[in-house]
C-alpha cells in the first residue's frame, strides 16, 4: 500500500485540545495560536515532529493546517470535543525518493505577476495557497487557485506557475524529498536556459526533518 500524504485543516474552539498518533507532521498556524510540546505557535508560524503530541488552542482558538505522511487515512482524522478537522486533499505517494527520506515544510512566495519557470521536484508535495491567486500547469492542463485551494504535484511531472497579476501571492507546502537534500533546493528547471535567469520566488523553510519512521506504516 502506498504511503498516503494528507493536509487537513484543523479549526479549534478556545481551549479545545487533541492529541495526534505519532506520524511526520507539519502544524501550519493560519489564525489565533496554538500550544504544542510546550511551544507557543502563533499564526503565521509552523511546529514539526514525528511522535505523539497534543495540540492545544489558545484563548481566541486556533485554525492550522496539518501535513502528515502515513499508511492511512482513517487513523489521521482525529475526534475530540471542540475540534472540526476537514480533509483538504490527500494524496496517495506512487512515487518516493529511494532510500531515507526528508520531510520538508515551507512557504513560496511570489511578488504580483511572478513566475516560476517549468519545473520538476526530487519528490511529492502538497501545496495550499493562502494568500493572493496562482495559475498552476501541469499533465497539459492550467488550474487557478485562490486562498485555501489545495494541489498535489507529483515532483516528476514538469510544473509551471504563474502568481496573480495585482497583488502578491504565498502557498504553504510540504514535501517528501530525499534525505540528501537537507538543507538544499529540490528544484530541477526543465529547460537550461531558464536555470540562469533571475528567480521571483523566494522561500521560508519551516521544516527540513530526516524522517525515522516507517514509510507511512
Amino acid at each position: 500500500m502506498n504511503p498516503i500524504l494528507h493536509l487537513i485543516e484543523d479549526v479549534f474552539s478556545d481551549g479545545a485540545d487533541m492529541t495526534l498518533p505519532p506520524s511526520p507532521r507539519m502544524m501550519f498556524v493560519t489564525h489565533g495560536a496554538v500550544s504544542i510540546a510546550e511551544q507557543s505557535i502563533g499564526g503565521g508560524e509552523a511546529w514539526h515532529g514525528e511522535d505523539e503530541v497534543t495540540v492545544t488552542a489558545g484563548p481566541e482558538g486556533a485554525t492550522c493546517w496539518r501535513f502528515e505522511l502515513s499508511g492511512s487515512l482513517i487513523d489521521h482524522v482525529v475526534v475530540a470535543h471542540g475540534v472540526a478537522s476537514r480533509v483538504k486533499l490527500a494524496a496517495p505517494l506512487e512515487f518516493l525518493p529511494a532510500g531515507d527520506l526528508l520531510f520538508r515544510g515551507d512557504s513560496v512566495a511570489f511578488p504580483p505577476g511572478g513566475t516560476a519557470m517549468l519545473h520538476r521536484h526530487q519528490g511529492p508535495g502538497i501545496r495550499c495557497l493562502i494568500e493572493g491567486g496562482i495559475r498552476i500547469d501541469t499533465h497539459g492542463r492550467s488550474t487557478s487557485y485562490g486562498p485555501g485551494g489545495a494541489w498535489f504535484e507529483s515532483g516528476p511531472e514538469p510544473v509551471f506557475a504563474q502568481a496573480a497579476a495585482d497583488r502578491p501571492s504565498r502557498f504553504i507546502r510540504a514535501m517528501i524529498l530525499p534525505q540528501s537534500l537537507l538543507g538544499k533546493s529540490s528544484i530541477q528547471y526543465v529547460n537550461e536556459e531558464d536555470k540562469a535567469k533571475p528567480k521571483s520566488q523566494s522561500y521560508k523553510v519551516f521544516a527540513d526533518m530526516p524522517i525515522t519512521r516507517h514509510r507511512g506504516g
